[in-house]
């Protein structure tokens, strides 16, 4: 049995635990895939819905001798498909560098090609922390750093566009569709990346915050910005750090520009040493730019507060909190210690979506986990819920825990893509045989109860 975090066996308490414990029989149930990738390990965000009517994602591999790998799932036949290893991808198979072993980043659709990136997965155990290696296993060079990839839908073929300079992996990235420019994150340090697809040039806009993740705890060590987001009226990025300040950057100016009258330290989000690691501190956890309205919707991962981001007034406004019900109910934070990636805007192009945490009682008390965790990672164990807001109509829902056809639940989800037929996806751990994977997972539509 893969013993992850210590959270597997606590999920043999099956979802009659939670019908029991709460007295509600409404609930999810998930379909799960095996793509073939035994050594699959917990993947962020890399998974999206194309126009093509396929599902892309890359799962992970936290191993030194083997990457990530990019795969499809066709919903007409329902059927996952191998498109390709990270590694040989990017041209670095029989080279021995430290693998290209997940991507952290969605698939960007612009003129049939989906853009994305790649990340380090395997990580050396430094004074306690998971560090990108500095002293790589024997036989192995060090880790080259991430690139930024293509994808032709039609012709199924890989271009390399561009290598993320000082050996570090792209934590974070976004794309203006209309101009063609990419944004993103670097890790460890944290250097705010530019790439011109037309001009195929790339820029590095030196530090975002601190030393990033990095740095020492208690000094100069910061939680990186997981999300950015482009005001597609002026081709704007946006970012923010766990200080809480808002960055801008626009490719016309060439630099990076604090917003004076906003930030996120809010009494609500709650209160956070910036210089320690194991949260967000006040950094958003996710956003995305909202037409109608010409703003961004976010969320704040720790807390669950759904805001509204207006760069152009200057104007951060809370919403509501968009936590599941019983969370809500327990007034606690839910037990990722980041806060949770799966929130997006669905093909309806007005409801939110997002797949977030919910407690677990046993015997009328809620399972609590460690009070710290120097990483993102599951502090305790959760029920994974599903929870949608209609924006134009403020109509909040939530849909319920999810549980596989054996009572099992989804554990670390970060990832979310909604079909064209309103069914929802994630990558998730599975476990089957005694043995632990990570892997695509598919929910029917919510709002279909027929």
């Amino acid at each position: 049995m893969d013993k992850l975090d210590g959270i597997v066996e606590l999920n043999q308490l099956k979802a009659e635990t939670y019908i029991n414990e709460t007295d509600e029989v409404n609930h999810l149930t998930a379909t799960t895939y095996n793509s073939g990738f035994q050594e699959a390990h917990d993947t962020y965000n890399a998974l999206s819905a194309a126009s093509d009517g396929n599902i892309y994602y890359i799962l992970s591999s936290d191993q030194i001798h083997v990457g990530g790998k990019m795969y499809l799932y066709n919903p007409r036949t329902d059927k996952t498909e191998f498109l390709g290893d990270l590694t040989e991808i990017c041209g670095e198979k029989d080279q021995m560098f430290i693998p290209q072993g997940k991507s952290h980043a969605r698939f960007f659709e612009r003129n049939g090609k989906l853009y994305f990136s790649t990340h380090v997965g395997y990580y050396e155990l430094i004074n306690g922390m998971d560090r990108l290696p500095v002293n790589p296993p024997s036989g192995y060079k060090l880790y080259p750093g991430g690139h930024i990839l293509s994808y032709d839908m039609q012709t199924r073929e890989f271009e390399n566009l561009a290598l993320v300079p000082n050996g570090e992996g792209m934590v974070s990235m976004t794309m203006d569709r209309d101009r063609g420019h990419i944004f993103g994150i670097s890790w460890p340090k944290g250097n705010f990346i530019h790439y011109d697809i037309e001009k195929n040039e790339l820029k590095d806009l030196g530090r975002t915050s601190g030393n990033g993740e990095g740095g020492e705890p208690g000094d100069d060590f910061r939680s990186l910005c997981r999300s950015l987001v482009v005001d597609p009226s002026d081709g704007t990025v946006h970012f923010s750090t766990s200080e809480g300040d808002i960055f801008s950057y626009n490719p016309e100016e060439g630099r990076i520009n604090k917003l004076e009258n906003v930030n996120l330290r809010l009494d609500y989000f709650g209160k956070y040493d910036p210089t320690r690691p194991g949260s967000m501190g006040y950094n958003w956890r996710k956003v995305f730019w909202y037409k109608p309205e010409g703003l961004a919707y976010g969320v704040h991962g720790n807390s669950g507060y759904l805001f509204k981001f207006d760069p152009k007034k200057s104007k951060i406004e809370l919403v509501r909190r968009i936590t599941s019900e019983p969370s809500a109910k327990s007034g606690m934070f839910d037990q990722f210690s980041y806060g949770y990636l799966g929130f997006q805007l669905g093909p309806d192009g007005k409801t939110i979506y997002y797949l977030t945490g919910g407690p677990v009682y046993i015997d009328g008390k809620r399972v609590t986990g460690q009070t710290e965790i120097a990483k993102g990672a599951a502090k305790g164990l959760e029920n994974l819920h599903l929870v949608t807001y209609n924006i134009p109509e403020g109509i909040y829902q939530d849909h319920g825990p999810i549980f596989y056809p054996n009572g099992d639940r989804p554990l670390y989800v970060n990832s979310i893509a909604v079909g064209q037929r309103g069914e929802v996806y994630a990558l998730a751990r599975v476990t089957e045989n005694d043995f632990t994977r990570t892997d695509l997972i598919k929910i029917a539509d919510p709002f279909n109860k027929s």
